[in-house]
Formats: structure tokens, C-alpha cells, sequence
């Protein structure tokens, strides 16, 4: 059992319109809702992958319970949700479909209590006892402390589950220093960690600053992973036009999986990029295309450079 741990859950909405125009008025062709945020959406991919997986975080009000109602429409996918007083968020996606650009409005979430934040540390207690490894996802909400994913992170560890961590500003900040197994950021959250822009340089700061292993995404250039084991570049074959909403959580759910498999990192990068290049190609956004996913798997380039960290 994969456990993903998602303190600022959403309602992901997404309206398509023909062309969107700022300050105008526009008649929407089309309406989805999804349970989101990012652990929940690295939790989609591994269930569509055939793993068992647990959702943990919070919830509360009208919008929670729809996010949970859409949950149990996903197969092998267990619901450990904390209910809050407050309301879950939602974050709204206009799809224009004659530029084929997305505007995104994401709300802050609810603010969660003391007491609630305390009852969350005990369930996830509980919950490290039956996983194989944890993926702590997404931005904090209003009332959780700052340093909320280092404590999290040291109490993975303590309980021998390795412990990925996705997420950004000053949450990776503080969380970097629990001494997480694998970190992911994208070159932005990479550089705003570590204050490099040239990702090599960034990576192993990274990894002095408390990563174990830094995984990270460069857009259509695929990943650059510095571990303890080696230093890879994995690329796909070719650069795909597409939506890339959902693309890091698809490689965060890669990683995860190859994982808990026990595949060497190689096998680890090949997975996440091509189920990160995968989605998107998707005619749906923050979902993989299957056909294309396992073509890709004898695509993708894995290359070993040296002097590695």
C-alpha cells in the first residue's frame, strides 16, 4: 500500500470555452469535476497503474464531500481523509480551446485548527504502520505549520517507510531539512530553493541542504535525478505538444511506483517520464494516455553521467 498525503485537497474544476477573453462574457461547452490537489492526483495515477492506494489529508463541507463522493468512483483507492470544520477548496481551470491555454484560479483552503492538525498526526501515525512508502504533495493550508512537512518526514523515517516529498517555497524549505528520501521540484522551485538556476548546481544544493535523492523536472527535457547511487538524465524520445497540467504528479506517481517495486533508479526515471510525457498528450488534462505510456517505456533515454553524487 502507497500512502499520499495531501494537506490542502481540492475541487478541481475545469469549464472549456471557446475562446476565452479577459472581461468578457462566455458560455461554457463543457463541465468536469475531479477530486485534486497534487497527492490526490499522484494517488489517480498509481490506482490507474494497479497499485493499492491510500488518500490521506484534510476535508470538510459542501465541496469535501462532493471530493469524496468522487473518490470512491477510483478503483483501489482507499479514503483516509481528516474532516475540518472548514470548507475544501476549489481551484477553477478555463480550457481555451481555439489557443488550447489554461487559466487556473486556485483558492487558499480552509483553515485548519490545532486540534485538527494534531488528530491529522495521528492518523498518519496509524496509517505508517501497514505502507511501503509515503508521498507528502501540495502547498499548506491556512493554520498547519510551516515546518509541518519536516516533522512528517522525520516521523516516515522513524517508522522505516521511505518518504518522497513534492512541493514548494518555504514548505520545501523547512520540509528539505526533515532529511526527506527523495525530493521533485520543477526548475523554478528548484532554483527559489537553492538560489541556482543551472539545475546541476541546484540538484546537489539540494541534496546538502537534506534530500537524500533530488529528482528533478525540466519540462520537455525530461528529469535529472542526483542520488546516492548515481547521476542520470532521462528524456523522451521526442518533444510532445500537449496540455502538461498533472505532468510532475504523473512523474511523482512513476517514481513511487518503480519504487515499490524495487527497480533500480534507471527503471525509476524511465517510468516517471514516460507517464509525466503520457499525460500530457492526454486528451484529458491531469490524466495518461495508456497506449501511449507503454510505448514509451522502450523510448525513453536513460543516460548515466559522470562523476556522480
Amino acid at each position: 500500500m502507497i500512502l499520499t498525503v495531501t494537506l490542502n485537497t481540492a475541487l478541481d474544476i475545469t469549464y472549456r470555452v471557446p475562446s476565452l477573453r479577459p472581461g468578457g462574457s462566455h458560455r461554457v461547452s463543457e463541465v468536469t469535476e475531479r477530486p485534486g490537489g497534487k497527492g490526490v492526483n499522484v494517488a489517480r495515477v498509481l490506482a490507474a497503474l494497479g497499485h493499492e492506494v491510500t488518500v490521506t489529508g484534510f476535508t470538510g463541507g459542501t465541496t469535501g464531500r462532493i471530493l469524496r463522493d468522487r473518490l470512491t468512483e477510483v478503483p483501489g483507492l482507499v479514503d483516509a481523509l481528516v474532516p475540518i470544520s472548514g470548507t475544501t477548496r476549489r481551484t477553477v481551470a478555463v480550457v481555451d480551446e481555439r489557443s488550447g491555454g489554461t487559466t487556473q484560479l486556485n483558492e487558499p483552503g480552509p483553515t485548519v485548527s490545532h486540534a485538527e492538525w494534531s488528530a491529522f498526526q495521528e492518523v498518519y501515525e496509524d496509517l505508517l504502520v501497514s505502507v511501503t512508502a509515503v508521498a507528502l504533495c501540495g502547498s499548506l493550508p491556512p493554520g498547519v505549520p510551516v515546518g509541518a512537512y519536516a516533522g512528517l518526514v522525520r516521523t516516515a523515517r522513524a517508522a522505516g517507510v521511505p518518504v518522497l516529498l513534492d512541493t514548494s517555497g518555504a514548505a520545501l524549505r523547512r520540509g528539505v531539512a526533515g532529511r526527506p528520501d527523495v525530493i521533485k521540484p520543477n526548475a523554478d522551485e528548484l532554483a527559489e530553493l537553492t538560489g541556482f538556476h543551472e539545475p546541476l548546481r541546484a540538484t546537489q544544493d539540494a541534496r546538502r541542504r537534506g534530500a537524500r535523492a533530488v529528482v528533478a523536472s525540466l519540462g520537455a527535457e525530461g528529469l535529472l535525478a542526483v542520488t546516492p547511487e548515481g547521476r542520470w538524465r532521462a528524456a523522451p524520445p521526442a518533444r510532445l505538444r500537449g496540455n502538461p497540467t498533472g505532468a510532475g504528479d504523473s512523474a511523482v506517481a512513476g517514481l513511487l511506483s518503480a519504487l515499490t517495486d524495487h527497480r533500480p533508479w534507471p527503471d525509476r526515471l524511465t517510468r516517471a517520464v514516460a507517464l509525466s510525457t503520457a499525460t500530457v498528450v492526454s486528451p484529458t488534462a491531469g490524466e495518461f494516455d495508456h497506449d501511449t505510456y507503454e510505448e514509451l517505456l522502450a523510448k525513453v533515454t536513460v543516460t548515466r553521467e559522470a562523476n556522480a553524487a
